[in-house]
């Protein structure tokens, strides 16, 4: 029976893993048992996540198409044109890109489902692959926002403990008035401001060391050192507006998290265990503050890649959210209903994996 343990170490490691106190008294067999029954049980959890998300993912994008097929009319952008354009040639354009709203909503939406079951979002109606435009633009808001939301979630969360360990003391007070200031000011404020303060120290400096407006200058459109030095002062700007708002969002939410750990009954029998008050801190009062703060970064980063529509359009990046807006006034049902299935799907996986994470760490969670 101990060599039949031998033989399955994964197995045997995350048994240990997960039920450490239980390892030296039950036997191997009992062991190999009950970690295969673990494994069985989280597989089961994910593949019904699985499900739940694919589910999810089918309903919003079907709410999603007929709520824009339904709301945008496309037909406006050749109506009232001088001379007229007749009936017929507006009828005919719109059938070729499948917006025409004399067409039923439900034989549109079949359409649609086809071209997207082969891979094919459509064409836009200045005539632009949806494919293509997607791919580029998702490059572009990733670089814009991936690098923002991970400064703000790491300081956030740094700050939101030394806030609540210093509960009420200067670093606590101070940072909870600049924290809201953030909070309660606009993003396009927050913004612009930067913006602002960038052109008054190009001006002192004499010469152009923050760029405000684009992804990068036409002449530094290469490969080479000076081009990406070129594209780290184009992203200081959006990259700080997008830090500082989740800075302050973060830490409020990590310091209330960690206010309720410090007064929890686990961390008094960590410290009556003799373990100083650092050490009860690091090992078991972050870990468990710090392990809902996944499912809430993950639903928050992916709302932000629609959400960031100001930012891409104060400095100057095409990225999906300035997509969405600028589809949205063509009355492009096309570019819509892809931005809408885009972020259905990136909310909805950051979701899934974010379940998936929680129930592999925490151990509180039941896997049904």
């Amino acid at each position: 029976m101990a060599s039949a343990f031998r033989r399955r170490p994964l197995v045997n490691l995350l048994f240990t893993c997960a039920s450490p106190y239980t390892a030296g008294s039950l036997s191997n067999d009992r062991l190999y048992k009950t970690a295969k029954r673990q494994g069985n049980s989280l597989l089961n959890y994910i593949f019904k996540r699985f499900l739940n998300f694919i589910l999810l993912v089918v309903l919003a994008s079907t709410l999603g198409y007929f709520l824009a097929a339904s709301a945008l009319n496309p037909r406006s952008n050749y109506e009232g044109r001088n001379p007229p354009i007749p009936a017929s040639s507006i009828d005919s354009k719109l059938d070729a890109l499948n917006m025409n709203n004399n067409t039923p909503v439900v034989e549109r939406y079949i359409t649609w489902v086809g071209g997207l079951l082969q891979g094919d979002l459509g064409t836009s109606l200045n005539e632009k692959s949806i494919n293509s435009e997607i791919s580029r633009r998702i490059w572009v808001s990733l670089r814009l926002l991936l690098l923002g939301s991970v400064i703000g979630t790491v300081i956030g969360v740094i700050a939101g403990v030394v806030s609540a360990v210093r509960q009420y003391k200067p670093f606590d007070r101070y940072f909870s008035i600049a924290s809201y200031v953030f909070l309660s000011a606009p993003v396009f404020l927050i913004a612009l401001l930067l913006k602002f303060g960038a052109i008054n120290l190009n001006n002192k400096l004499g010469f152009t060391f923050i760029y405000t407006v684009g992804e990068y200058s036409p002449e530094y459109s290469g490969a080479g050192f000076s081009s990406i030095v070129n594209r780290i002062q184009h992203l200081i700007l959006p990259t700080l507006s997008i830090a500082l708002g989740g800075i302050a969002f973060y830490s409020r939410y990590q310091r209330n998290a960690m206010l309720d750990v410090l007064s929890s009954d686990h961390l008094r029998t960590a410290r009556a265990k003799g373990l100083t008050r650092r050490q009860a801190l690091f090992k078991h009062g972050l870990r468990v503050a710090i392990l809902p703060l996944t499912t809430f970064f993950a639903y928050s980063f992916g709302l932000l890649i629609i959400g960031a529509a100001f930012t891409e359009t104060i400095f100057g990046w095409n990225g999906m959210g300035q997509w969405f807006i600028t589809a949205v006034q063509a009355n492009d049902v096309n570019s819509t209903s892809a931005v809408i299935l885009f972020s259905s799907i990136l909310v909805l996986l950051s979701g899934f994996l974010a379940d998936i994470v929680t129930a592999a760490l925490d151990p509180r969670v039941r896997l049904r």
